[in-house]
């Protein structure tokens, strides 16, 4: 999984890239020589569009998603596995219901041939598209989390369940921060 995150990762990172060489030269073009690019903001949007879900995937496989720990760490070490459980459920769900309204305005797109109403007159199947893939993405990589977490459940393996879907390097950060803070009342 630490490879389809860093996948993702390299492909977010090189479109962002280019993005912003778009727009530099665009701008400079605008101020120096009172010429604009047509379509910068369309590339935006479709940049936008597509970059989310892989820094999604990123965050859900890195597990670098927000918590409150403060309150998470002081729960009972089954309660805090099962609310793991439930969160990689409920992101997979979240995952699943986004693809399936991506896949449908994809389908109404090809339906009716709708047509990016900007300068370049962009059929919108092919940014489109390549939402979908980048949201499968999202999803592939959300439902391989959550089906490693109900087997982890079912094998009552409250140990992977917590180091796997947890981020054990802020807990321990934060648990030192209270041992600290306790210590010295």
């Amino acid at each position: 999984m630490k490879t389809y995150s860093r996948l993702c990762a390299v492909a977010f990172g090189l479109m962002m890239t280019a993005l912003c060489v778009v727009i530099s030269v665009e701008t400079v073009l605008r101020k120096l020589f009172n010429h604009s690019l047509a379509g910068v903001d369309e590339l935006s949007g479709y940049a936008i569009a597509i970059g989310a879900p892989l820094c999604f995937t990123i965050a859900a496989i890195e597990q670098s998603h927000i918590r409150i720990n403060l309150l998470h760490m002081r729960m009972p070490r089954g309660m805090q596995a099962a609310l793991n459980l439930l969160a990689a459920l409920s992101l997979a769900a979240l995952s699943l219901y986004l693809v399936t309204f991506t896949y449908r305005t994809v389908a109404e797109t090809q339906m009716f041939g709708s047509v990016a109403q900007t300068p370049w007159m962009t059929p919108l199947i092919w940014p489109q598209t390549a939402w979908l893939v980048a949201m499968g993405v999202f999803t592939l990589a959300t439902v391989l989390l959550a089906a490693r977490a109900v087997l982890l459940a079912l094998r009552r393996d409250t140990n992977a369940l917590l180091s796997d879907f947890g981020p054990d390097a802020v807990e321990d950060e934060l648990a030192s921060e209270l041992s600290d803070l306790e210590q010295r009342s």
